[in-house]
C-alpha cells in the first residue's frame, strides 16, 4: 500500500528521521491527523501552523489523503511534512470524494464515515514506518481508530474536538442524564454537571443525542462504536477555544474522560497561527472584498449570510430567506452552496449571492459588515466573535443548536431565529426580516447590548492569543508536559487479557 511523504514544498522527504535513531528520535516529532471535513481540517491546519511557528524545535507531519493534499499544502508552512494515505474505496461513495463538502448529498454521509474508518490499516503502516514512536499523535475525534493504532505503537493520543467546551460538556451530560419529560413542552431545564445558570430547552438538544437509543441509525452506531471509547480514553483534549470564554465548562466535560486526562484551550486557532486574512485577489476569487469596499461608506450595514459547507438547505427555505433579506432593506453578501437554486426575487445592486469561495474571516473583519447570519458551526462562531460581529443564530445540525444557545443566551452576542413549526419547518420571510432588523439595528437597547458583548468577545479572543496569553501558554505547557513525561513501561494489551505482556515505549507520567 503506497504511502507518500513529502515536504510541504512538494519535494520528496525520507520516511525516516534524519536527526537520530531509537526512541529519542521521536521526542521532537508530532503527527497530526485531521478528519476530512473542512470544518474539522481547518482548525488543525491552524494548530499545526501555530506549533511550527512557535515551537521550532519540533518536526511535524500531517496525515492527509490525495484529494486533500493541495488544500493542506497551500495552508501550511514549508517545514511541515505531509504523509499521503490512499483513501479507501467503498461503493456507493464515488471515487475522488474525500471530504464531506464534496459529497453529492447527505445520504452518503454514513458511507463516508465508514470509509474513513478503513484508513486504519494504511495509518498503522505509516506509524510502523517511523524509526521511533513520535512524541504525540493529535487526531480528530472522528478518527477513533487512531487511538488503538497509537496505543499499539506506544504513543500518546491527544484528541482534537471541533466543538466548544460548553457543547461537549452539555452533550456528555445529556447522554448520562437525559432531559426531563417536561422539556418536551418547551420548558427550560438545568443541565447536570454544568453551572447553575446553564438552562436549555428540548430544541437545543442535538439530533445525535436524541438518536443515541436508535441502534439502527448508522451515524449513531459510528459515534458509539468508533468514537466513544477511543475519545474517552485519550490522554488529553485539544480545544479550539480560550479560557476567558469557556473556563467555567472545562471541568464539566473533562469529568467524562479517564482520570488524569487534561484539556488545552489553545484558540482561537486561526489567530494563534498568526493567520492574518489576505487581501490578494487569488484569495478572493469572487471579488467579495472589493464589493464590500464599495459598501464601506455605510459602516456595519451589510449582512453576511453563510450556513457552512455541510448543511443542505431546501430550495423553499432559500426562497424565504432571499425574500426576507430583500424586505429587510439591508445590503447582504450571501454564500450559497446550491448550484441549481435561483432567487425568486431580484436582489438588486445591494444584494450579492456568491456560490464560490468566500474569504470568511476577511469578510467578517470588514468594516462594512455589521452582522452574521450563521448556522453556528463552532469555527464560524469563533470567527464572528473574534471579529466583534453579532450573530443571527440559525443552527442546522449536530451541536449547532447548543452553540446558538451559547452565543445568544450566555455570551449575549446575538439573537436566535426559530421556525414557528418547530425543528425542520421552513422559517418564513416575515420572521427572517424581523430578526435581521433586530440583528442590524444598533440604535435600540438590544442591538447595543449584542454589539457590546461581541466587542467584549473580540477583545478577549485577542488577549488570549497575545504574548503571555492563555492560549500560547497552554500550547507551551502541552509540549513541555509531553517531552518531560515519557517512560519505558511494561504494558499489557487491554483488549485481550491473555495476550503475553510485552515491553513497549509507552508514555506515562514519570515520578520525579
Amino acid at each position: 500500500m503506497a504511502i507518500t511523504i513529502t515536504h510541504n514544498n512538494g519535494a520528496a522527504a525520507p520516511t525516516h528521521a534524519a536527526n537520530g535513531a531509537g526512541n529519542q528520535a521521536g521526542r521532537d516529532h508530532v503527527v497530526v491527523f485531521p478528519f476530512m471535513a473542512k470544518g474539522h481540517t481547518l482548525p488543525l491546519l491552524h494548530f499545526t501552523t501555530a506549533l511550527a511557528v512557535h515551537q521550532k524545535n519540533l518536526r511535524i507531519t500531517m496525515v492527509v489523503t490525495p484529494a486533500n493534499l493541495a488544500f493542506a499544502r497551500s495552508r501550511l508552512p514549508a517545514t511541515v511534512r505531509l504523509a499521503v494515505l490512499p483513501f479507501p474505496s467503498l461503493p456507493p461513495l464515488p471515487s475522488g470524494i474525500e471530504s464531506t463538502d464534496t459529497l453529492p448529498g447527505p445520504d452518503l454521509y454514513p458511507t463516508f464515515l465508514r470509509a474513513t474508518a478503513l484508513l486504519r490499516a494504511p495509518f498503522a503502516e505509516f506509524m510502523a514506518s517511523l524509526p521511533a514512536p513520535p512524541l504525540v499523535l493529535v487526531s480528530d475525534s472522528f478518527l477513533g481508530f487512531t487511538h488503538r493504532v497509537a496505543a499499539d505503537a506506544g504513543v500518546r493520543r491527544i484528541v482534537f474536538q471541533g466543538m466548544s467546551c460548553f457543547s461537549m460538556a452539555t452533550c456528555r451530560s445529556l447522554i448520562t442524564s437525559p432531559p426531563p419529560s417536561v422539556a418536551e413542552h418547551g420548558a427550560s431545564f438545568h443541565v447536570s454537571h454544568m453551572p447553575e445558570h446553564v438552562r436549555i430547552t428540548a430544541a437545543d438538544v442535538p439530533d445525535t443525542i436524541t438518536k443515541l437509543r436508535d441502534a439502527e441509525d448508522p451515524v449513531t452506531r459510528f459515534l458509539i462504536d468508533d468514537i466513544g471509547e477511543s475519545d474517552a480514553r485519550s490522554w488529553g483534549v485539544l480545544v479550539n477555544s480560550f479560557a476567558m470564554l469557556e473556563e467555567d465548562y472545562v471541568s464539566a466535560f473533562m469529568s467524562f474522560y479517564q482520570p488524569g486526562a487534561r484539556a488545552w484551550l489553545v484558540g482561537p486557532l486561526f489567530l494563534a497561527a498568526g493567520d492574518v486574512p489576505e487581501r490578494e485577489e487569488e484569495q478572493d476569487p469572487e471579488g467579495c472584498l472589493a464589493w464590500l469596499d464599495e459598501m464601506a461608506e455605510r459602516s456595519e450595514s451589510v449582512v453576511y449570510v453563510s450556513f457552512g459547507t455541510q448543511a443542505h438547505v431546501s430550495d423553499e427555505q432559500l426562497d424565504e430567506l432571499a425574500l426576507g433579506l430583500v424586505q429587510s432593506g439591508h445590503p447582504f453578501l450571501w454564500a450559497v452552496r446550491s448550484g441549481t437554486w435561483s432567487p425568486p426575487v431580484d436582489v438588486g445592486p445591494h444584494g450579492r449571492i456568491v456560490r464560490g469561495w468566500i474569504p470568511q474571516r476577511s469578510v467578517l473583519a470588514h468594516p462594512a459588515v455589521g452582522g452574521f447570519v450563521s448556522h453556528c458551526g463552532w469555527n464560524s462562531v469563533m470567527e464572528s466573535l473574534a471579529a466583534g460581529k453579532p450573530v443571527l443564530a440559525w443552527p442546522q445540525m449536530a451541536e449547532q443548536h447548543l452553540n446558538a444557545h451559547h452565543v445568544t443566551h450566555i455570551i449575549g452576542a446575538g439573537v436566535r431565529i426559530m421556525a414557528a413549526g418547530g425543528a425542520g419547518a421552513v422559517v418564513g420571510r416575515a420572521e427572517v426580516e424581523h430578526k435581521i432588523r433586530r440583528l442590524m439595528d444598533a440604535g435600540d437597547s438590544d442591538g447595543q447590548k449584542m454589539r457590546a458583548k461581541a466587542v467584549w468577545a473580540q477583545k478577549a479572543a485577542k488577549s488570549a492569543v497575545s504574548d503571555g496569553g492563555t492560549s500560547p501558554v497552554a500550547l507551551l505547557k502541552l509540549v513541555e508536559e509531553l517531552q518531560g513525561s515519557y517512560c519505558d513501561v511494561i504494558a499489557a494489551d487491554d483488549d485481550q487479557i491473555n495476550r503475553p505482556r510485552r515491553t513497549i515505549r509507552t508514555p506515562m507520567i514519570c515520578e520525579k
